[in-house]
């Protein structure tokens, strides 16, 4: 039963998870959000994905993959989308601080 328990709360943790990820792939920015803690959890999942067969813990495990996923993902969008907007900034800044002359 515990397994089972745990398991809904990692499926829907995952489900959650997967609207983060919809969402930045909108925004196609960071903005609020540390994006190591997002990390560190989804190094966490990826512990739990080799734990919970050794525990037996089926149902954990499948929600797990679905959370360890989602978290995944946006660690990865989020380091690129972070890199693409310090580019773009970096290119702005240098066109309005060089003065042209004609």
């Amino acid at each position: 039963m515990n397994d089972i328990i745990n398991g809904l709360f990692e499926l829907i943790g995952g489900l959650l998870c997967w609207f983060n990820v919809k969402k930045i792939l909108t925004d196609k920015k960071v903005q609020g959000v540390y994006w190591p803690v997002q990390a560190f959890f989804a190094a966490w999942g990826w512990w739990n994905l080799y734990y919970y067969p050794s525990l037996d813990q089926w149902a954990s495990f499948v929600g797990g993959i679905i959370l360890v996923l989602g978290n995944t993902l946006w660690v990865i969008l989020a380091l690129r989308y972070t890199r693409i907007n310090r580019r773009i900034t970096e290119v702005s800044h240098e066109t309005t601080t060089h003065s042209v002359c004609y």
